[in-house]
């Protein structure tokens, strides 16, 4: 059974449409990348697969209606690491990871030893050993997004939903935290995630996603998806795809079209 079923999938925000009768499914232990222009969709489909959002049509987890499932359950099930984060408060580094257990926690509860040294190796994982004191104001981009992907990690959920994680790492940062989620997908952790950077997507997803205009254009291998007529018809880009069985996928542009 797949970790999450979609049928006829639809979401309208202020009453204009977004998502436009999706059909899907998510595979337990398989990276998913979800591609698209800028407005296709995207993040409002991961806010929705999250909860977060209300929609029509039919949305399940692991063999339940999203909207049936308990707020603090779902959290226990589905992590999400959303693009851009503004706090009004200034955390310590630590303290902003360990809420990343409170849906571990009853509400009276403390947190212990053991969600302490959860939340540190979480960030020594993500190259940020020695950050637990540090005010979180304090951090570059780059960095604070490191200390929310440290926050999701510890919350242990099955589904780990990314919105261009990747956006204000540098090119080291980039590819240490994709391998390290590859990791978690090597050992049966579910991930789907927004990503801009194509060649990337074709790196390290195990299934694509491509969405224009709240449709769902196409799914399947980015081999048998990230083709030249897919990229000029959703991406308005005239490019060579290299798609050699024993290298990573290669995207050469050549001119934007109309």
């Amino acid at each position: 059974m797949a970790l999450i079923e979609a049928k006829d999938l639809r979401v309208a925000l202020s009453g204009k449409p977004i998502l436009n009768g999706l059909t899907f499914e998510l595979e337990r232990g398989k990276w998913n990348g979800l591609l698209g222009p800028n407005g296709s969709g995207k993040t409002t489909l991961l806010r929705t697969i999250a909860g977060l959002i209300p929609y029509e049509g039919t949305l399940i987890l692991d063999g339940r209606s999203t909207a049936e499932w308990p707020r603090k359950e779902m959290a226990k099930r589905v992590a999400f690491v959303r693009q851009t984060h503004a706090i009004s408060f200034d955390f310590r580094v630590l303290d902003l990871v360990l809420l990343g257990r409170a849906p571990h926690k009853s509400l009276l509860s403390v947190y212990s030893d053991d969600d302490a040294d959860r939340a540190r190796r979480a960030l020594t994982q993500l190259d940020l050993n020695g950050f637990e004191d540090r005010s979180f104001h304090s951090l570059s981009g780059g960095e604070q997004q490191r200390v929310f992907l440290a926050q999701a990690l510890v919350q242990e959920a099955d589904l780990l939903i990314l919105d261009e994680p990747t956006t204000y790492l540098d090119v080291h940062h980039q590819f240490e935290f994709m391998e390290y989620v590859q990791s978690l997908v090597q050992e049966g952790k579910t991930v789907i995630g927004a990503v801009h950077d194509l060649e990337m997507a074709a790196r390290f997803a195990d299934h694509v996603q491509v969405l224009q205009n709240g449709h769902l254009s196409a799914k399947g291998s980015p081999a048998d998806v990230l083709t030249p007529s897919l990229l000029a018809d959703v991406f308005r880009m005239a490019a060579h795809v290299t798609n050699d069985p024993e290298k990573p996928l290669r995207i050469a542009y050549s001119r934007t079209l109309p």
